[in-house]
């Protein structure tokens, strides 16, 4: 019966997003299953009904942000062509917007510098840019690109808009604060499609 209650009271999201902004703020060593319990109001034995150990609770911090993005990805994918915006500018778009309004989500899955944490992302990390990857390659055009073309541009898009993104997230700016930046940014980039 005392599980229950734990369990209706500390959901998993109150913990996952807890930890997520402890992880960013005061990195991941820094931070025990017993800190997340305190900064949360409870026991730390009450976040073992979740999770048996911090690496699973940052892993499915990690799981969870990149499963975001990469809906967002396949909802652009998704979409049939129209107006102003081809579907790699949209892509890119969205890529900047997720990055701008989830700072501290962004920062865990592509900024962490910990070799230990990186192994949790690296998998991810790729799986998401195979994702982008394959929405660029499907807009260019084997008669206008070179072999090397399609698969260098993605990986210079992709790196370009980590930059942009990784330049402004330290001013902790929202999309909507900049989106004339993006706008040009991104139609800039768009320029070698």
């Amino acid at each position: 019966m005392a599980r229950r209650a734990v369990e209706q009271e500390l959901s998993r999201e109150r913990i996952l997003e807890a930890a997520r902004h402890l992880f960013v703020t005061k990195g991941y060593r820094a931070i025990s299953m017993r800190s997340i319990g305190q900064h949360l109001g409870y026991s730390h034995g009450s976040l073992y009904y979740h999770f048996k150990e911090k690496a699973e609770l940052f892993y499915a911090i990690v799981m969870e942000d990149f499963d975001h993005l990469c809906f967002l990805f396949r909802e652009v994918k998704d979409q049939p062509e129209h107006g102003e915006w081809s579907k790699v500018e949209l892509l890119l778009i969205e890529f900047i917007r997720f990055g701008l309004d989830n700072a501290h989500q962004y920062e865990i899955m592509f900024m962490t510098r910990d070799e230990e944490l990186l192994s949790y992302c690296r998998a991810e990390q790729a799986r998401c840019f195979d994702l982008f990857a394959s929405i660029i390659r499907q807009s260019m055009t084997a008669s206008d690109h070179t072999r090397e073309e399609m698969n260098t541009i993605p990986l210079s898009l992709f790196l370009s808009i980590h930059g942009f993104i990784s330049y402004y997230i330290q001013d902790r700016v929202g999309y909507d604060d900049i989106k004339p930046a993006v706008v040009a940014h991104v139609k800039t980039l768009c320029r070698v499609l």
